[in-house]
This record gives structure tokens, sequence and C-alpha cells, in this order.
């Protein structure tokens, strides 16, 4: 039975009823629409809004509702419009006139606008514990792999000569900005609403901080226009989310070009890959495409909401219930990829002997080649034009910097000696890329160090 059935004189068409409805999406907040129906049942009867006795009796019913629906005992019933009038209907089934007063003080608007915070901050928790999971796989894949020599590429081209585990790394820092972004996100989610009421506050007596207290939540909204119909807060998330999706698919992108035989750097583990219905010989890394894919679907959903509240003027409107299926569709599906992503990357191998016979072609020791002439004295304008003449010359002649003869290198610069294929040798070419960050082995493994004790 509806909530707002006072007013009218006929039930609602059913399938008018059916589109109205939301319990379909919103019975996944059951647990937190009973929490919030705790903290405010307990702060009435501190008030003295209604009887302490009524108030015990609430909360202790309201708690046997949330220990059967978790264990199963207790089926939602899905006919019921959304969540708030199935809990507030079985909790008046039990105890009779008491379960009416709980919604004492309180409107739909306000009470949805508090479940769906403690939803997505409770969601945002394990969004951080799957990040924290791939950030581990990372940390231990760029650890073993710290002196595995590739090449860093720009344009797509081979560029200058890195090391896998460097590479990982740079999708670590990347996480860790999203686990960043997500933690800013949920501090100003911690906010309570409850108390805005439809949208003018109450003339209740209300305590407000005991509640977000009781909630654990950081403090109350401060306007009750705003506290019912804005939704920033899942703007804000569904931005994080697609960023961490960007990732996720850039990240996704490389390793379906490393599994390529065109690139064939990384050899994905049969439980992570999927093959052809007419083609036996195929091996495809179909996890890495999907997660690819379902990039578009989290920006989708971001693109919704935006469109959703773009122009509803204050307060409360209808439009906002669609924010649940396009913010829990995000929630579910980055769960879903960060959660196959890291099993697909710690059980995935790295094939050493190819990147190291990629790194030695495309000259990518040509920087180092042209700063051992600026060591020399020379400046660098002028080093790196001979160096580009060299690798023209390698080029016409089907030779590499590490195979020119020497007399060559004298012709073109005088500066050059034999040193020089020292200062080209693809293992010095990393090694002495020494500054923070950079992709020297031991700068890998402080840098695993340091994401470790950020984990």
């Amino acid at each position: 039975m509806p909530l707002w059935q006072g007013r009218f004189q006929k039930e609602l068409d059913q399938q008018t009823n059916d589109f109205n409805a939301s319990i379909s999406f919103d019975s996944r907040m059951a647990q937190q629409d009973i929490r919030g129906s705790i903290a405010h049942a307990a702060m009435l009867g501190k008030q003295g809004i209604i009887d302490k006795a009524e108030s015990d009796l609430i909360i202790k019913t309201l708690r046997q509702i949330a220990s059967e629906l978790e264990s199963g005992t207790l089926a939602i019933d899905m006919t019921a419009e959304d969540i708030h009038t199935f809990v507030e209907a079985e909790l008046t089934k039990r105890i009779g006139d008491s379960g009416k007063r709980l919604h004492t003080a309180r409107s739909r608007n306000d009470q949805v606008a508090l479940d769906l915070r403690l939803y997505l901050l409770d969601e945002t928790e394990k969004l951080e514990e799957s990040i924290d999971r791939l950030l581990r796989v990372l940390a231990a894949k760029a650890k073993d792999t710290a002196d595995y020599v590739m090449p860093g590429y720009t344009h797509l081209q081979r560029a200058q000569p890195i090391t896998f585990g460097h590479h990982l790394l740079a999708y670590a820092q990347m996480l860790l900005r999203d686990r960043g972004r997500l933690r800013d996100c949920k501090a100003r989610m911690a906010v309570s609403p409850l108390g805005s009421g439809a949208l003018a506050g109450t003339t209740y007596p209300l305590d407000r901080d005991f509640v977000a207290a009781q909630l654990g939540l950081a403090g109350v909204s401060a306007n009750s226009l705003d506290g019912v119909s804005d939704r920033d807060y899942v703007l804000e998330l569904l931005s994080c989310l697609s960023i961490l999706m960007v990732h996720l698919s850039r990240f996704a992108e490389e390793v379906i070009l490393w599994c390529s035989w065109e690139f064939k750097f990384v050899e994905l583990d049969d439980a992570f890959s999927t093959g052809s219905s007419i083609m036996p010989q195929k091996k495809n890394p179909d996890i890495a495409e999907l997660v690819r894919g379902k990039s578009g679907r989290v920006f989708g959903d971001l693109m919704t909401m935006l469109t959703v509240m773009k122009g509803l003027p204050l307060a409360y409107n209808k439009d906002m219930q669609e924010d649940k299926q396009a913010v829990f569709d995000a929630v579910d599906t980055v769960l879903i990829c960060l959660d196959t992503f890291a099993p697909m990357l710690e059980t995935a191998t790295v094939l050493k002997d190819n990147l190291r016979a990629a790194a030695a072609k495309g000259f990518i020791n040509a920087t180092d080649c042209a700063d051992y002439l600026v060591y020399k004295g020379l400046p660098f304008r002028d080093a790196y034009k001979c160096v580009g003449q060299l690798v023209a010359s390698c080029i016409a002649q089907n030779l590499t910097l590490e195979t020119l003869p020497l007399a060559q290198y004298k012709a073109a610069c005088d500066l050059f000696d034999a040193d020089v294929f020292d200062a080209i040798n693809l293992d010095h070419c990393v090694n002495k890329r020494i500054v923070k960050g950079a992709p020297a082995p031991q700068c890998v493994l402080a840098e695993v160090a340091a994401l470790e004790a950020q984990i």
C-alpha cells in the first residue's frame, strides 16, 4: 500500500505502478535503510518525540528484520513500491501502531537521500579494497620484472629503453590516484541529509547531529533544500569511476597488444583467455577486451546522471529516482572489472626474451648516443643531428647503432671513441636512468617499496 494513499480516491493504474516503483533496484539498500531508521528511531526516543519504550521496540524489531533479511528467512516483497515502504510495512505488521510512528519527522525524500549515501559509502569501501588487490598484484609483478628491459613507446613507436616493471608501475600510480579520488569523494558523501524533511525541515525538535554520529557520518547537510535535491555525490562517484575505467581500459588495450603475435610480450593464462568457434589456433584476450568495452558503459552511466540532473528545479523531483540504476550499474561494473583484472594479470607470463628482442630494434638507444656526445662537450642540438644522421646511415646499411663500425662513428664526429658501445648498451642505458621515478631496476624496486607502504 503506498505511503501517499490518503490524498487519492483511486488506486494507481497497474502499469503506471510498475513504472513508478523502484523496489526492483532499490531493494539492495535494505540494510542501509534499516540502519538509518534505527538511528532515526533512537533520536525520536531520546528527544521525547515518541515514547522511549516505543522507540526501543522499533529498534529491536528493525534489527530482527535486518537479521532475517541477511539470513534469507525473510524475503522482500517485490510488489512493494520501494524498499522504504516494504520495511515500514513489515515493521507495522509486527508491532502495529508503534511501527507507524517511525516515519515521524521524516520524509521519503531525506530518507532515500540518506540510504543512498550510506549504500555508496559501503560500496566505495569495496572499491578501495578491489583497487588495493590490483595494486598488490602490480607491486609483486613489478618486483619480479624490475630488470626486464623493453622498449618504451611514444605514438606506438619504439622510443627509449625502460623495464617492464617500470611500465606496470605507471598504472599503479594511476590507480593510487583513483583510490585517492574515491576517498575524497567519500569524505563529501559522509553527510547526513536526514532532518531535511521533504524540503523544508520540520517543526519537531530533532537532534540531527546525534543521528549522523550514530551512523558514523561526519556531519549534517547545512540546507534542507540542498539535502534532498542534489546528487552531486553520485555525479562525483561516477566521475571517479569513469576516470578509473579510463585507466583500466588503457591497461587492457596494452595487454591486448602485448598478447598479439606482433608483440608477444605477455602470455595470458588459459583461465583468462578464450578461443574461437572456427579457428582452432586462436587464444583471445577476451577478458581484457571486455574491460575495455565496459568502460563505455560506465561513461554512459555518468552521462545519464549529468543529463538527469542538469535541468531540475529545487527541490526533489521524481527524475532523481534514475540515480540508483545508473550508479549501481557503474559500481557493479567497476568492481567486476577490478576483481577480474587482478587475477588475469597475476597469472600472466611475461616473456622476458621477447621484450629484450624488441628493445634491440628501433634505435631506442639513440638518445643515449646523443647524450654520450653531450658528455664529451658537444651541444645537444648538434649531437641530436649527428646521431640522427647515423641512424639514417644504419637504416640504409641494415645495421643498428650497436653494429655500426667505429670508423663510421668517427667519420660523423671525432668525439666518438670505442666507449660509445658501452654507452649505448641497452642494460647500461636502463641502469643509468636512476633519477627518482625512472626505469632503472633500483628505482623500480624503490617505487615498489613505496607502493607497498601505501597499500
